[in-house]
């Protein structure tokens, strides 16, 4: 079996090292490397089985690149289309596997204005375009493949004076041939409903300080459709809301507010200091986080339709208006915070960013309550948006095990220790689910932490954790190419049987490193990975200042992080990097073993 041992041990090791248990076979066969750092180069893909080629928004570029998976280990830039002719900015890409067509979303010159849907075949021929809705930021096919779901956030210029409304495209696209589509085939669905006030007081409207419309405020995000695609669950994120579309009528069903997390129960606690130096993942009494998803989507167990959805929070931030406060810069409400000069400490929660817009029960000047952006997690939901799971503080306990120097990092520093506590923690940005081997798993990823959050979704009331795994090298600098998987936008799944090496795999897009990882699952490389478990203790010290001892010989190849060949030597008894950069090297057997060394 043909395999990239090299990558498949970065990713088994870091797990293995930072002891936290890997019971889902994990490999990685390779990255594709843009070359564009921190703007952009890859974002959102989508993958097609029937070309077996990814389609890759890249946004610094503002091209889409279509990239040729045939062969996992040495994915292949086919062709770049421009679209600059066309949108000011790319935002989404979707594809329907036989279909030969791709659906791309952009953006105006000024993103106020209505945006597009391109259309291109598999090569990249330009076929047609729509006119949607203002800054359409997520486009997908139904599962059907009968329709064609875009996203427009309608977000305001900065100093308010334009705000779109908000809303969601439908492109019945059925049998025909995109060329044939126009204006017509297109259904808009938006809130105007809500105007009248009568909706859920969850549903955070306070954009401009509150003096928006309702179908201004409310900016769709992210869409997701059940299996049998009767319904559409559309996150609008600053809104932590979720509105259900009825795509049998095309129309609108409900929008529901998500809530807040209680943080002040046990198990819901938050690392909330960038200034403290020492991780303190705790409770607090009434402090509150708004889920405020970005990526969700719609999964079915026994019959039910449930919605994973990745916490990240967000913030309205404009010149005219911005929600964004510390702890430490509001006036607390004594009853409730009596030892508030302790709370408002740097150290503490004074560093802690809030919403100004809630916590004023009784708009005296002074906060009752806390409400922080975000909820450090992934939730489960029914069909009805209500919360059935959420993961609590798990994600940022486990990084605390397993990278305790690294904890809340950001995407594009490797020297920023607790940096993203402040903020939103390790800020979940993608999911996806997908069976491997007879068992349903969510893939999460973080986008400022890195790497990706793996559970069981065998119970949807209960998900239980698997393992975390990170591809990131904190040794070298965030802009070296050896640096690894750096700010995770997208995931998708692709199932054993649309695979193009038969095996479940998952697709990852970070749009800091500019890579596109492809990441292998389940039993089929148990093998390999049980071979390389076997290695672990054969090379010591481990991490070393240069010399790794063994009681193995034979003849060893070097390779940097990256793959790149380094050396190959005549092992009797040690292999000397002493005179090697600092950093990970992987070192493979005559036999295709390997084992992952860390020189300090």
């Amino acid at each position: 079996m043909k395999k990239n041992l090299l990558s498949l041990i970065i990713i088994l090791t870091f797990s293995i090292l930072s002891s936290v248990a890997q019971t889902l076979p994990f490999s990685k066969a390779s990255t594709y490397y843009t070359g564009i750092y921190d703007d952009g180069g890859t974002e959102i893909t989508s993958y097609d089985s029937f070309s077996s080629r990814l389609f890759s928004t890249n946004g610094s570029l503002n091209q889409i690149d279509i990239i040729d998976i045939s062969d996992l280990n040495n994915p292949t830039l086919i062709t770049s289309v421009d679209l600059s002719l066309y949108v000011s900015g790319v935002n989404s890409v979707a594809t329907y596997s036989g279909k030969n067509v791709v659906a791309i979303a952009g953006e105006a010159n000024l993103p106020q204005l209505p945006g597009k849907v391109l259309f291109i075949d598999t090569n990249g021929t330009y076929i047609s375009q729509l006119q949607v809705g203002a800054l359409p930021d997520m486009v997908t096919f139904t599962p059907d493949g009968l329709k064609i779901l875009v996203a427009n956030e309608g977000e305001p210029t900065s100093d308010y004076t334009t705000d779109p409304i908000g809303s969601v495209s439908i492109i019945n696209i059925g049998t025909n041939d995109p060329a044939n589509l126009t204006q017509n085939d297109i259904t808009d669905i938006d809130f105007t409903s809500l105007d009248n006030g009568n909706y859920d007081p969850l549903i955070n409207i306070y954009g401009n300080d509150g003096l928006q419309m309702p179908s201004q405020d409310l900016e769709p995000e992210y869409i997701t459709v059940d299996g049998s695609s009767t319904k559409a669950y559309v996150v609008c994120q600053e809104n932590n809301a979720l509105a259900i579309i009825d795509l049998t009528s095309s129309s609108l069903d409900t929008v529901v507010g998500l809530g807040y997390k209680d943080h002040s129960v046990m198990g819901n606690g938050l690392d909330a200091s960038n200034t403290r130096g020492t991780i303190n993942i705790d409770t607090y009494d009434y402090l509150f986080g708004m889920y405020q998803p970005d990526a969700i989507t719609a999964f079915e167990v026994s019959g039910q339709t449930y919605i994973a959805t990745a916490n990240e929070g967000d913030a309205r931030d404009y010149n005219a208006y911005s929600e964004e406060e510390r702890v430490k810069d509001v006036t607390l409400n004594l009853t409730n915070f009596p030892a508030a000069a302790v709370l408002q400490n740097d150290n503490v929660l004074g560093r802690l960013k809030i919403t100004s817009s809630l916590g004023d029960n009784d708009n005296n000047g002074t906060y009752d309550s806390l409400f922080c952006f975000g909820a450090r997690s992934f939730s489960i939901w029914d069909e009805n948006g209500q919360l059935v799971w959420d993961s609590g503080d798990e994600f940022e306990n486990i990084i605390a095990q397993a990278y305790p120097n690294e904890f809340n990092s950001t995407n594009d520093d490797n020297s920023s220790f607790q940096n993203r506590s402040d903020d939103k923690g390790p800020e979940p940005e993608a999911v996806a689910v997908g069976e491997v081997d007879g068992t349903l798993y969510a893939f999460i990823g973080l986008e400022r932490m890195g790497g990706i959050m793996i559970y069981d979704l065998t119970n949807p009331a209960s998900p239980s954790f698997v393992q975390y795994e990170l591809n990131r090298d904190f040794s070298v600098s965030a802009s070296d190419s050896a640096a690894g998987d750096l700010g995770p936008e997208g995931i998708v799944f692709v199932p054993a049987t649309e695979s193009p090496s038969g095996r479940a795999l998952i697709i990852v897009s970070s749009e800091v490193s500019g890579t596109i990882s492809f990441y292998e699952l389940g039993a089929s490389i148990v093998g390999i990975e049980e071979n390389a478990v076997n290695m672990l203790n054969s090379f010591y010290p481990n991490p070393s200042t240069g010399i790794f001892n063994t009681d193995n010989t034979g003849i060893y190849k070097v390779y940097d992080m990256n793959g790149r060949f380094i050396m190959e030597t005549d092992v009797t008894r040690s292999i000397d990097l002493s005179q090697q950069a600092k950093g990970f090297y992987m070192v493979k057997d005559e036999e295709g073993n390997a084992i992952r060394l860390i020189k300090k």
